[in-house]
Parts: C-alpha cells; sequence; structure tokens
C-alpha cells in the first residue's frame, strides 16, 4: 500500500534528523517536559527538586532559569493553557507552585495533604487539579489558589486530565479503568475498562476528536472522544506505557516506556512513522504546539543519580537540517504560506 503524502513527509524529516540534541538541565534525573502553550519555552522538573525553564532558539535550547523552592522532587509540571508566562509544579513536599517566568519568582505556594505526583490546568484556564500517593485529587483555584473540591478515590489513580471542552474529567487507575466525572459538578459519567492491567497515562489530542490512554500491558489504545469506544490499538512496545503526546496536528503519537526507543505513529492508520533511540527507559515526552519537534528526558542509564551522563539532561528529536520544499508542497499545497516541516515560505 502506497504511503500518504503525509507519513512520506514526516519519515523523510525524521530521516534526516535521526540523532537526538541532549541539553544539560538538571543534577538528577528528570521526570517531566512541557511545552508552554506559545512553544517559546521548555520546562522540565526533576528530582533534584528544581525546575527549569530552557528558550527554544531555532535548532536549541538555552538555559533561561532555575526555579528552587520545593523540598523533595518535582515529579510533574504544566504550563497554563493559555498564559505562555505561567507553569506550575507538583512535589511531594506536600505542595504545588506557581511560578512566573517574567520575574523569575514562585508567585503562590499552595498547601497539600500529601505527597503530589500528577498534575493538569484546565483548559479554561481557571482550575489546576493535583493528585496525590493517597488517591486524592484536589482541585484548586487558580487565581485564589485555594481549594474548590477534593475528592477521595477508592483506587489507585495514575494520570488525570480534563478534556478539551472543559466538561468531563478524566482519570486512569490501577485496575485497567478509564474514569470520567463530569465537571465542574464532579458526578461519575461512566467507566472504561480499557486494559486487562494498569492503566497509568491519558492524553487528549489538540484537535479534540481523540485520547489515547497507556497501559502496564505495553499497549497503547486510541479512543473516539464523542463515542468514548476503541477504534485502534498501537503494540510495538514491550514494556508498560509510561507518556504520551500527540503532536500540534494531532497526526502523530509518540509513546514511550521503559523500552529503548520511543514510538511514533501516524494516528489515523496507528502506521509507524518513526523509532526514536534512547539509550536507557524514557518517562517523559512531548511534541511541541506548532512544530514536529519532540522533546523528552530518559532514565539514568545505570540508576545511579550521580554518574551517567544522561542523568539531568533534556533532549529533542526533529530539530530541522533539511526538507525538500517539493514534499513539503505534496502535503500542504500549492497555497501554504509557512510550511510546518522546512520553516519556509512556500508560494
Amino acid at each position: 500500500m502506497a504511503l500518504s503524502p503525509y507519513v512520506q513527509a514526516m519519515q523523510e524529516l525524521f530521516r534526516a534528523n535521526t540523532r537526538s540534541r541532549e541539553f544539560p538541565a538538571h543534577g538528577a534525573k528528570v521526570h517531566s517536559v512541557a511545552w508552554s502553550c506559545c512553544g517559546r519555552r521548555l520546562a522540565s522538573g526533576s528530582f533534584d527538586k528544581t525546575a527549569s525553564v530552557f528558550l527554544l532558539e531555532k535548532d536549541r535550547l538555552v538555559k533561561e532559569n532555575n526555579y528552587r523552592g520545593h523540598g523533595d522532587s518535582v515529579d510533574q509540571l504544566c504550563w497554563h493553557p493559555s498564559n505562555p508566562d505561567l507553569f506550575v509544579t507538583a512535589s511531594g513536599d506536600k505542595t504545588i507552585r506557581i511560578w512566573d517566568v517574567r520575574t523569575t519568582k514562585c508567585i503562590a505556594t499552595v498547601n497539600t495533604k500529601g505527597e503530589n505526583i500528577n498534575i493538569c490546568w484546565s483548559p479554561d484556564g481557571q482550575t489546576i487539579a493535583v493528585g496525590n500517593k493517597d488517591d486524592v485529587v484536589t482541585f484548586i483555584d487558580a487565581k485564589t489558589h485555594r481549594s474548590k473540591a477534593e475528592e477521595q478515590f477508592k483506587f489507585e489513580v495514575n494520570e488525570i486530565s480534563w478534556n478539551n471542552d472543559n466538561n468531563m474529567f478524566f482519570l486512569t487507575n490501577g485496575n485497567g479503568c478509564i474514569n470520567i466525572l463530569s465537571y465542574p459538578e464532579l458526578k461519575p459519567i461512566q467507566s472504561i475498562n480499557a486494559h486487562p492491567s494498569n492503566c497509568i497515562c491519558i492524553k487528549f489530542d489538540p484537535m479534540g476528536k481523540y485520547f489515547a490512554t497507556g497501559s502496564a500491558d505495553a499497549l497503547v489504545s486510541l479512543w473516539d472522544v464523542d463515542e468514548l469506544v476503541c477504534v485502534r490499538c498501537f503494540s510495538r512496545l514491550d514494556w508498560p506505557v509510561r507518556t504520551l503526546s500527540f503532536s500540534h496536528d494531532g497526526k502523530m503519537l509518540a509513546s514511550a516506556s521503559e523500552d529503548h526507543f520511543i514510538d511514533i505513529a501516524e494516528v489515523e492508520t496507528g502506521e509507524k512513522l518513526w523509532e526514536v533511540q534512547c539509550e536507557s527507559p524514557t518517562f517523559t515526552v512531548a511534541w511541541h504546539p506548532k512544530r514536529p519537534l519532540l522533546a523528552f528526558a530518559c532514565d539514568d542509564k545505570d540508576g545511579k543519580y550521580d554518574s551517567s551522563r544522561e542523568a539531568g539532561t533534556v533532549k529533542l528529536f526533529g530539530v530541522r537540517k533539511w526538507l525538500p520544499s517539493s514534499t513539503c508542497l505534496a502535503v500542504l499545497g500549492p497555497q501554504a504560506q509557512l510550511c510546518a516541516f522546512c520553516s519556509q515560505e512556500h508560494r
């Protein structure tokens, strides 16, 4: 079967950029990476109790600032969905902190009841949800920094996320289920038996058509948002799927695990577009919000925080070197003005 122009273009792009670039970020393992909504900055959170923010300058990351204040590991972070200056960190020190890159300061510290392991910001920017090791999810007003609601769950809560419409709240759990609550009422809507084992991560695509889950069964499942049915599974990984990310156009899905590669699939067909080679397990991936550029971070190769070259580094895959404009035009058409693949203007 002939490859689609999109698949051909992306494979050619990745073939021309097979090597990942490394950037020193922390003194210990990086737990989380995330792009600001505009794509100008990348933030990382680490076992070393800090967050770092980088500026993206053409084909490289330039460290802008290091953010200190947490008393324990920064396990997850995320940016405000529409304000590119604000991001929030979740830590095992029983706090979350909101940071402003303009002042490089913490503008709010919110105390929580447990050791925090996951966090997300609502699409409307009004609420931050944080989950802890005791399976409590707290909903915090992003302006007043006060708790609006708190839910104790009777199952292991792994990752949390709003849908794009901001009217439903999703949780993946240790029983292989996806639990869906209405928002803001937080009333149970549905529990989907998604996987036969621990359902670990969940991500919504930017177009609002699909969401994906990753499981300990090494499968990634793709779900129709409106119908809440599984439409496809991706099965190229051999280890529990730890992290997922959709590309800016919703056409690619990156998934990673303890396998020493990141799988990049075309969403609509499930076809493999590329494998990003890694020297150790990968636990966080994030596509740039405007370009086919993937940020990720790996575990320490030998499990020691102070002796591995890979400890504390952030990596980029897809930094552009070359792509023939004819391939771009085949994908985008003759009316394209700014090409997302080669960053050139086409007439």
